[in-house]
């Protein structure tokens, strides 16, 4: 057999490039299969409605108000939602799987643009089926200490909650944004228990200090803006816009500082 009889060995062909839609699909998959997402929001619904509860039964000023109780949780439940942004991200990196991860989808933005996506719709659609929950299940009590929620008044009803269930994404996302710049599961936990619930403790402790910079930016962390934000307060805090401006820009911040990292660094 001569040389110029012995065909070419063939050209292995190049994998598909997976669509976006594709790339979303998986990572719901790895987040869905995981039983740590779901104990999170088992614990998230079940200290949303026992918290909610406990409310209602300590209500007794005229101030107060129903739809308060119901979304009293959040400032308990937001490190549960932080920290389920975070391990998505984390074990992954702890595991390995992150470079399969990069293999499959070599354009980081998109497989963070996924990540994202996937992480603010499951905790956005939970939070707003557990606060709802929890609703439903203060309204008894409420309307027996004669403070009623007023359905019919979006300001005493959906908004608070949608405002709470949006809240409940940003710190979602603020966890997730963490996991990818540290890539530590406890780093990142750490990181983001400092950020929503011991620096706003540590601020409000040095109220009395005549810093008024230092009461600027306790107002900014995104805590008390989610307080403003869910229950609008005419005497402290930021007005709603600036509140849910403030967030936005914790969300696009931790994004940027995200996406920076993982194009900056290898798995």
């Amino acid at each position: 057999m001569t040389a110029a009889s012995v065909a070419p060995a063939p050209t292995p062909a190049a994998a598909p490039a997976l669509s976006f839609p594709r790339v979303v699909r998986g990572e719901w998959i790895k987040i869905s299969t995981l039983r740590s997402t779901w104990w999170s929001l088992a614990i998230t619904a079940a200290l949303t409605v026992g918290v909610a509860l406990l409310f209602a039964r300590a209500m007794r000023g005229p101030a107060d108000g129903g739809i308060e109780a119901a979304v009293s949780s959040v400032q308990f439940t937001m490190l549960l939602a932080g920290i389920l942004g975070a391990i998505s991200v984390t074990g992954e990196y702890s595991t390995g799987t992150m470079r399969s991860s990069l293999t499959a989808v070599p354009v980081r933005g998109s497989l963070l643009a996924a990540k994202a996506i996937v992480v603010v719709t499951l905790v956005f659609a939970a939070s707003v089926v557990i606060v709802v929950i929890a609703t439903f299940a203060v309204s008894p009590i409420v309307d027996a200490r004669d403070h009623p929620i007023h359905w019919h008044e979006p300001s005493e009803s959906w908004l608070p909650l949608l405002a709470a269930a949006f809240s409940m994404s940003v710190f979602a996302l603020i966890g997730l944004s963490l996991g990818f710049v540290l890539r530590s599961g406890a780093g990142a936990i750490a990181a983001a228990v400092g950020l929503l619930f011991v620096l706003p403790i540590v601020v409000s402790l040095l109220n009395d200090v005549e810093m008024t910079w230092l009461r600027v930016v306790g107002s900014h962390l995104p805590m008390p803006a989610s307080q403003n934000l869910i229950l609008p307060q005419s005497d402290w805090g930021l007005e709603w816009p600036v509140a849910l401006v403030t967030l936005c820009a914790w969300v696009a911040g931790g994004l940027t500082a995200a996406w920076v990292t993982l194009r900056a660094r290898d798995a």
